[in-house]
């Protein structure tokens, strides 16, 4: 360590407010390289109660600068490394594998069932069966995403026998279907994750996601409705701008009309 351990108990600055400044710089000096100390550790470093600790470590997580999950000593925060341009359609299997990563994904649930929300969206009569497929997608085996898409039966059902542990479904929906996703509309939210995604994706209280929801096309026709959770300490987006171009910001407001 670079600096004294010994707090200041005369400053009006608080002890938790003094340890997390100190623990900030630490984590800038890279002083943490080998893994972030545990509460205890912290608590007998720098003579201080484990209230003072754990106020200091809320602060922490709250900027972002370290992670914490249920049973795991917390971590340093990874800067958010993998881009996505904005206005173009990609693959988030492409998008990874690009960064040098190692995309997995995990099948949770793969069948053909009957949904009149997600038919409404593609245009279809709400009888239409379609083929569901939800995955985990996972970087270097630690959760990025919660990915689930919607497409006609009559088109998409060669999915179910596809294994999708490291391919790239509209890969998959080409090779096996024919049909090759050229366009759509997309909407992304930035959204607090709940309990229960919390759990899957492993994240903590602090962390937010972006929701990801995409109408895909095959020719004129609507042939995918997908939602995606996306975590926001790894993933982010990015545009190109000129003075020569003509751009338009849309702004989602609480009264707008689902994406149809």
């Amino acid at each position: 360590m670079g600096e004294s351990a010994t707090l200041d108990r005369s400053s009006p600055l608080p002890l938790w407010a003094q340890l997390e400044q100190r623990l900030t710089r630490r984590v800038a000096a890279g002083d943490f390289a080998d893994g972030f100390p545990a509460e205890l550790e912290l608590q007998r470093e720098y003579g201080v109660s484990r209230q003072t600790v754990r106020e200091a470590l809320r602060k922490l997580r709250a900027d972002g600068v370290v992670l914490a999950e249920r049973g795991r000593r917390s971590r340093i925060a990874k800067a958010p490394d993998i881009e996505q341009s904005l206005g173009t359609l990609y693959s988030l299997f492409r998008s990874v594998e690009a960064t040098g990563h190692t995309q997995r994904s995990i099948v949770r649930v793969a069948d053909e069932r009957r949904d009149e929300s997600v038919t409404g969206r593609l245009g279809l009569e709400p009888a239409t069966p379609l083929v569901h497929l939800e995955r985990l997608r996972l970087v270097d085996d630690e959760p990025l995403a919660l990915d689930r898409v919607w497409m006609p039966a009559a088109l998409a059902r060669p999915l179910l026998g596809a294994d999708f542990t490291r391919t790239a479904l509209y890969d998959e929906l080409d090779r096996r279907c024919g049909v090759r996703v050229h366009g759509g509309h997309e909407r992304i939210l930035a959204v607090v994750p709940t309990p229960a995604q919390r759990r899957v994706m492993r994240i903590d209280a602090g962390t937010g996601a972006f929701a990801i929801e995409r109408l895909g096309y095959w020719h004129e026709q609507a042939v995918e409705w997908r939602e995606t959770l996306v975590r926001g300490d790894r993933f982010f987006l990015s545009a190109a701008w000129s003075p020569f171009q003509d751009l338009t910001l849309a702004v989602a407001t609480a009264i707008e009309e689902p994406l149809a």
